[in-house]
């Protein structure tokens, strides 16, 4: 039984994690900001913690993270139009959430990221979007430096359509939607199974059972 820190621990892609991870065998650990949303996670199965992603330093995080074995980056921003959260949310907190890990001494880390996001942006790039992107492309630059077991998962357009069980997984995979609850799968099998370490993939709907796919 392992414990796995899942930072952004109320996100919609974490809330269907943690399921999957109890389902695993293992201890899901919910790092979140705001104590409302202790009584939630608990009762999908996780311990709780509180962090703070923006204020918290890597001490503090290492801290967060004192007894698991992994930590899982699904910390986002959100849409909300604000180009400074993608900076102290999706970069900052997976550079402190790296340094963190680091001194806590746990090596496996893996990242949702999004995809294509190496590739150059257009000059007239939504300037949020940018921000987004940049911030995704750099934590990801980041983690590949770390010299930890790293996985990166890069999915396409997020839906909420029920989980298919089947993906499309590769580092050259082109474009296209993918529901969370195949994400929440994707990330619950490369941390049961140890697949993936040095791997960045992009993920989207396929034809692939998912434990076929992260083995391949």
């Amino acid at each position: 039984m392992s414990t796995i820190a899942i930072v952004g621990g109320h996100g919609q892609i974490a809330r269907l994690l943690i399921p999957q991870l109890v389902a695993d065998g293992h201890v899901p650990l919910a790092l979140v900001r705001n104590p409302a949303q202790v009584k939630e996670l608990e009762e999908l199965g996780a311990r709780v913690r509180i962090l703070d992603i923006e204020a918290d330093d890597a001490e503090a995080f290492a801290k967060a993270f004192d007894g698991a074995h992994a930590v899982v980056f699904a910390a986002g921003g959100g849409p909300d139009g604000n180009i400074e959260r993608k900076k102290t949310v999706d970069l900052g907190g997976s550079l402190t959430s790296i340094e963190g890990a680091k001194i806590a001494g746990i090596h496996r880390f893996v990242q949702i990221s999004a995809i294509n996001v190496d590739d150059p942006l257009p000059e007239d790039t939504d300037p949020v979007w940018r921000a987004y992107v940049e911030a995704k492309r750099d934590a990801d630059v980041a983690l590949r430096e770390s010299g930890l077991d790293w996985t990166i998962i890069r999915p396409g357009r997020l839906t909420d359509d029920p989980g298919t069980g089947k993906v499309a997984l590769g580092p050259d995979v082109p474009r296209g939607d993918v529901p969370r609850a195949d994400v929440a799968a994707v990330v619950a099998r490369v941390i049961d199974s140890g697949d993936g370490i040095g791997r960045q993939w992009n993920l989207v709907s396929g034809d692939t059972p998912v434990a076929e796919a992260t083995a391949a």
